[in-house]
C-alpha cells in the first residue's frame, strides 16, 4: 500500500479550563501522571529528553522535546532512542470563554502499509483516551484510569 499523503493521526477536544492550566497538565509530571503514564524522569523542557513509564505494561518511551512554546505548542520526538522514532505535536488554542481547544497530531510513523495503518489506529484511539482523561481530570478532578485499564 502506497500513501499519496503522509498518514497522520489527529485528535482534538475542547477542555473547559484556561490554556495555562491545560498546557501545564501536559508538561508537569505531577499532573500528567494522573492522566496518562504513571511516572516520568522530569518535566518537559525544550531541548531536553525525559523518559515516560507505564509500569503496569513494563513499557517506557524516551521523549525528546523538539519545541516547547508556553501555552501554545509541544512538539516531541516519541521513542527517540529507537530506530523508528515518530513525532507528536500538541497545540493549545485558548478560547475567549476560558476554555482550551487541544489538538494532537502523530506523524512520521515509519513502515509500510498495514503496519503504518495499525500504528495510526492505535495512536488515534490512545490519544483520544488521553484527551478524554485530561478533560475529566482537569474539569472535574476525576482520575479515570483509562490508560491503566485499557488492556
Amino acid at each position: 500500500m502506497e500513501f499519496q499523503k503522509e498518514p497522520i493521526a489527529k485528535i482534538e477536544l475542547l477542555i473547559r479550563k484556561p490554556v495555562a492550566q491545560v498546557f501545564d497538565a501536559f508538561v508537569n509530571p505531577d499532573v500528567i501522571t494522573k492522566i496518562w503514564f504513571n511516572r516520568s524522569t522530569g518535566p518537559l523542557e525544550a531541548g531536553k529528553s525525559v523518559r515516560w513509564y507505564w509500569d503496569k505494561y513494563d513499557a517506557s518511551s524516551e521523549v525528546r522535546v523538539l519545541a516547547l512554546e508556553d501555552n501554545q505548542r509541544i512538539y516531541i520526538e516519541w521513542d527517540a532512542d529507537t530506530d523508528n522514532p515518530s513525532n507528536i505535536e500538541w497545540k493549545f488554542e485558548p478560547r475567549s470563554d476560558e476554555t482550551t481547544y487541544v489538538s494532537v497530531k502523530h506523524s512520521g510513523i515509519a513502515g509500510a502499509g498495514d503496519a503504518v495503518v495499525e500504528k495510526l489506529v492505535d495512536s488515534t484511539g490512545g490519544f483520544a483516551l488521553v484527551l478524554a482523561a485530561a478533560k475529566a481530570y482537569l474539569e472535574h478532578g476525576i482520575e479515570l484510569n483509562i490508560v491503566a485499564d485499557r488492556f
